[in-house]
């Protein structure tokens, strides 16, 4: 079970933005040193060169373990965090992303790192020993999730896949759309975990609803602007949203059938009128491959309430 800290932490991740993390050079160059061909991509930590054919990779991204694996790179990837259990084949180990040990990820002899934050001063670290690292962050718009998948299978020889990956996602999510254009007017409410966080219309999440024309009960209450706001229990049965996300269904246990025993939650309209939808809480809390089923859950519950 995810604790509730750390998936507040994951969400939050969401309203990072570099302005470097998108797009690359295609053209492939020789080291001057070693001779071996590289390539370099446009991160989050600036210009990267790395093998053009890396051969031992380790994630330390639940959502870059996934993409890397629906571009057809898995083969080239040694290990991932903890945390990255999607797919069920991935080279799990009890290497973190939260709390990265540098020497941890070296003994696995990587020739490329991939993870979306630099904490404990990882990208460092790994920098000081020659390591490539590619900081891909948590992306704040759905052009820069492209983007990130586009810039994975540019440094692991997969930029075809890569595209075709893309193209896929922005079909599906434009097909959902298109079907579930009635959403504008309807109120919602997303639920991070059973304290009542919520994320506002500006995070990542939040923009995807907004596709919808969906409008955010959580917005008005984030009062110190961080986009994650914790929501009172008297304000949001005030608010009575026409329809309640759960993206705690692993983490914290919650459904329908626990909101409905929840004090007052029995007479919201969501609840009442089947508005709650029980999602997959780490599909709505990345932005990889799989973003377009958390895009039908809303498109599906859009078509259903009108």
């Amino acid at each position: 079970m995810r604790p509730v800290r750390s998936l507040v932490a994951v969400m939050a991740l969401g309203v990072v933005a570099f302005a470097g993390a998108c797009g690359g050079d295609d053209g492939n160059t020789k080291d001057s040193t070693s001779g071996a061909k590289t390539v370099t991509v446009q991160a989050g930590n600036g210009a990267v060169k790395v093998p053009a054919d890396p051969k031992r990779i380790v994630s330390l991204s639940p959502t870059h373990t996934e993409t890397l694996f629906a571009i057809g790179a898995g083969p080239q990837v040694v290990a991932v965090d903890d945390y990255s259990n999607v797919p069920a084949n991935a080279p799990r180990t009890k290497l973190s992303g939260f709390k990265p040990n540098a020497e941890a990820v070296i003994a696995y002899k990587p020739d490329l790192v991939v993870l979306s934050d630099d904490l404990n001063g990882i990208v460092k670290a790994l920098e000081k020993v020659k390591v490539p690292v590619l900081l891909e962050p948590a992306a704040s718009s759905l052009d820069e999730a492209y983007d990130e998948i586009s810039d994975l299978g540019q440094a692991t020889g997969h930029t075809e896949e890569a595209k075709k990956v893309v193209d896929g996602m922005r079909a599906e999510i434009q097909k959902t759309i298109a079907a579930s254009s009635k959403g504008k007017g309807l109120t919602y409410y997303h639920e991070l975990d059973n304290q009542l966080h919520s994320v506002t219309s500006k995070t990542f999440v939040g923009q995807v609803y907004g596709l919808f024309g969906l409008r955010n009960i959580a917005d008005a209450a984030d009062k110190a602007s961080g986009g994650y706001p914790q929501l009172s229990r008297e304000y949001l049965l005030k608010q009575d949203p026409d329809l309640i996300f759960l993206a705690d269904t692993k983490c914290c246990g919650q459904n329908a059938g626990t909101l409905g025993k929840r004090p007052g939650w029995s007479d919201l309209d969501a609840v009442k009128n089947n508005g709650v939808v029980e999602l997959d809480d780490d599909v709505a809390s990345r932005w990889g491959p799989r973003l377009p089923e958390f895009v039908k859950s809303i498109g599906d519950a859009v078509q259903k309430v009108q």
